[in-house]
């Protein structure tokens, strides 16, 4: 008899009675982050034709991805319409524009990352797939491995019906003089890049799922089939919807050895499994939970300079921050955010906007 008695009052409780109870829906949050890579980027030598070609061409890639996520796509999706443009941009060290190795050939890197379920694809050492972003997508969606390389990578792209791009696509002259400068000088990769021009995208879509993406063309010079940190998954690339997405660049032989991506992840995800244990979950102060995931971010970055390597990662996190961290003079990047952060920068202390959402 109670039931019914409750039933009868709630059915005839006036309709704004019921919404005034109710609380508010909550709004969907989407955050993004783009690399198009890191590395001692000289103001003096930054023209202002070039400086506002580099912003142009990340902004392009920022407006693609965040599209995606703002129309309620998923952070998969947003990841690889973001990187694309920048592969297709003779501007970054990935697809078109790729660097040269020793022996005059371009060899294409590439990773993605589904926070969801922690699914990833990989492709090293490709040469005549256009965009190395989508055939690592292909490799997680459409086989049982996690990276193809080389020959058995392209053998995979043909039987997946992705068109055979002629190696005179990816050439630039640009990369070609950095090579004969190298060989002819004895430089180092590091003497003639100055940057790392690796791309990334990490997102957070609507459904609060993340992904993680990277795409690269190596070292200028590259010899004996080297492999950098961009395919691999936990040191160029990570997402896990327990506690953030990480894309890389930088000196990929000291990504590798500290693990970059999954390292930053496994500590924000151990400081949520401790606030969970410890019932912390609104006794903290805001602003402290707010500056973990950069602090982690910087931390990491110092165990990489502390070893001899230099570069960057960009990062978001179930809360929707989207974060930066270098230890480099700047980074070729951008940010988007539901809650209205559009910026793309270069050098280092340019970043106009907070990276923080509003809770």
């Amino acid at each position: 008899m109670k039931n019914l008695i409750a039933a009868v009052t709630l059915a005839l409780m006036p309709t704004a009675a019921l919404a005034q109870d109710a609380p508010p829906p909550a709004t969907p949050k989407w955050s993004l982050a783009i690399h198009g890579g890191a590395g001692t980027l000289d103001k003096a030598a930054m023209t202002p034709e070039k400086r506002a070609a580099y912003e142009a061409a990340l902004q392009a890639a920022l407006d693609a991805g965040a599209k995606v996520l703002a129309d309620g796509g998923s952070a998969v999706d947003a990841v690889k319409a973001a990187i694309i443009p920048m592969e297709d941009s003779p501007l970054f060290n990935a697809g078109k524009g790729a660097v040269f190795t020793w022996d005059g050939t371009n060899e294409l890197d590439a990773s993605i990352m589904d926070g969801r379920d922690r699914s990833a694809g990989a492709v090293a050492g490709v040469k005549t797939v256009k965009n190395p972003i989508l055939l690592a997508d292909t490799v997680r969606t459409q086989s049982e491995h996690v990276m193809l390389m080389g020959a058995g990578a392209e053998a995979f792209a043909a039987e997946k019906g992705f068109a055979v791009t002629p190696p005179e696509y990816f050439a630039t002259p640009a990369r070609r003089e950095a090579l004969e400068r190298l060989k002819a000088e004895k430089l180092s990769a590091l003497d003639v890049d100055h940057k790392f021009g690796t791309v990334g995208a990490v997102a957070l879509d609507q459904s609060g799922n993340m992904a993680a993406g990277t795409s690269t063309g190596g070292l200028t010079g590259k010899r004996w089939g080297r492999v950098g940190d961009a395919p691999v998954i936990g040191a160029g690339t990570y997402a896990d919807n327990r506690a953030c997405a990480v894309s890389a660049t930088g000196w990929g032989e000291y990504f590798i050895r500290v693990g970059v991506a999954h390292e930053i992840c496994a500590r924000l995800r151990a400081f949520a499994e401790f606030k969970a244990v410890e019932g912390l979950g609104t006794e903290l102060p805001a602003e402290l939970v707010a500056n973990v995931p950069q602090n982690i971010a910087d931390n990491v970055m110092a165990d990489v300079a502390s070893l001899g390597g230099d570069g960057g990662v960009i990062l978001v996190t179930p809360e929707g921050h989207a974060i930066f961290s270098f230890n480099t003079t700047g980074m070729y990047r951008g940010r988007a955010t539901s809650d209205g952060v559009n910026e793309v920068a270069i050098f280092g202390g340019e970043d106009q906007a907070s990276a923080t959402p509003d809770h």
